[in-house]
């Protein structure tokens, strides 16, 4: 199943892909709720709404007269991983990391498929890095088993974890930097995960900036995969329905780059992951 997020006057609904068209599922079962994690908090069975969705004679939209909003617009945490693709370790200037550099990101910096990116006023050095993301579907227990940690995931969506790098460098930790509103484009689309490979592995994931290919790696790449994020995230947090885990980036990111390769105005920026869809987002500078 795919499901998307869309902006329907001054609200958001949840809608599953037949296609190119999207079904609301609220208008297709009215006790539905219109918002993704308040669906999965509720312990709504997805997979059998959008069944029944799908086989009603709902009204159909094209998926491209829809403005999208992020997959989940408040989830409940967003828990990052910097440096999890050893190559990106290695252009950092850093060994394999011992442990997973976890950081928090503030559903305030969303944004979705087509929404622009805004290059705040304060900084030229905007950067790219293109990511999957995994939304957890049930609460997961604490010290949960890697063999038990896939059963928690309810899909998987494309990320642009875009970053300030002068202000994420500015203290030994990367808040600001990350948080900036307008940065962290999610979607199009949530791939439920059984449609997919367990963990999402050996699947290839590419950032195109202007159409050129910056970035080019496999989620098998990765030093923590999902399964093994989820269990180390257990044993000191409670992950709940809703929560979103961002994967980290593979090598290419601008500040890497000699001289660096900065997004500016004007700028598109692509992250496309196999089998899980292809984000677009416009650069645009902010206005004060």
């Amino acid at each position: 199943m795919k499901f998307v997020t869309f902006v329907s006057g001054n609200t958001t609904r949840l809608g599953v892909l037949d296609g190119a068209e999207v079904i609301d599922l609220a208008s297709a079962m009215p006790n539905m709720p219109s918002d993704l994690r308040e669906a999965l908090i509720g312990g709504v069975d997805l997979h059998s709404a959008a069944r029944q969705a799908l086989a009603s004679p709902a009204p159909r939209e094209p998926l491209s007269a829809l403005a999208l909003a992020p997959l989940l617009p408040r989830p409940g945490k967003i828990i990052c991983l910097g440096l999890n693709y050893y190559d990106h370790a290695a252009e950092s200037g850093r060994e394999k990391p011992v442990y997973p550099w976890f950081f928090m990101r503030a559903s305030s910096s969303l944004i979705g498929h087509g929404q622009p990116a805004l290059r705040p006023v304060v900084s030229e050095q905007f950067d790219f890095e293109a990511e999957l993301a995994l939304v957890i579907g049930s609460k997961v227990p604490r010290h949960v088993t890697h063999d038990e940690a896939l059963k928690h995931v309810f899909g998987y969506g494309c990320f642009n974890d875009i970053s300030v790098r002068d202000y994420q460098r500015r203290t030994g930790q990367w808040t600001v930097g990350k948080n900036f509103d307008a940065t962290g484009a999610f979607g199009p689309q949530l791939v439920t995960a059984d449609e997919l490979p367990p963990g999402a592995t050996n699947l290839r994931i590419q950032g195109r900036l202007n159409g050129e290919v910056v970035q080019d790696a496999n989620t098998n790449d990765m030093i923590w995969g999902v399964a093994e994020t989820i269990s180390l995230l257990s044993e000191c947090m409670t992950l709940d329905a809703g929560d979103v885990i961002v994967m980290g980036t593979p090598s290419g990111i601008g500040a890497a780059r000699k001289p660096p390769l900065w997004m500016k105005h004007g700028d598109r920026f692509e992250v496309e992951i196999e089998g899980v869809g292809l984000l677009s987002n416009p650069i645009l500078d902010e206005r004060r």
